[in-house]
């Protein structure tokens, strides 16, 4: 009897044990900060980042490649991609991608990642600023 219920716990934990499994999406090295305010554009100095993200289909974690113990979660929405202005037309492009968001401590953060880029955009709670980071795909790190 012990031995059907270690059986049925298995079948029963088995695709949560699978759901759990992040599997890497990309490296993806930041490009560009910048602060909105109104219509103001501010850049922000940077240093050059890579981000690790990876995927468990529900969730995205990104981490920066050297501190893989720390890292931001977002839960997805959307998986049906996302749109980008197709080059040389007034419209725009669905190319594949995922669409996540996050709320921590007052802020909203949007993630939007394809194959060739990640935007960042954090809203922080009573602020009239929103910040962008822009990040392209790197060649992965060792």
């Amino acid at each position: 009897m012990n031995h059907l219920f270690s059986l049925l716990l298995c079948f029963a934990l088995g695709p949560a044990a699978i759901a759990a499994e992040f599997k890497a999406i990309g490296d993806y090295q930041l490009q560009a900060h910048f602060k909105l305010t109104g219509q103001q554009m501010t850049p922000i100095p940077i240093k050059p980042v890579v981000f690790h993200v990876s995927t468990d289909g529900v969730q995205i974690r990104v981490a920066t490649v050297d501190g893989e113990d720390s890292y931001a979660t977002f839960e997805i929405y959307s998986s049906d991609g996302i749109g980008r202005p197709r080059p040389g037309a007034n419209a725009l492009e669905v190319i594949p991608g995922l669409q996540a968001m996050s709320r921590a401590d007052g802020t909203l953060r949007h993630l939007c990642i394809s194959r060739e880029s990640m935007t960042l955009t954090t809203f922080p709670s009573l602020s009239d600023q929103t910040l962008v980071s822009f990040a392209i795909a790197a060649q992965p790190q060792p």
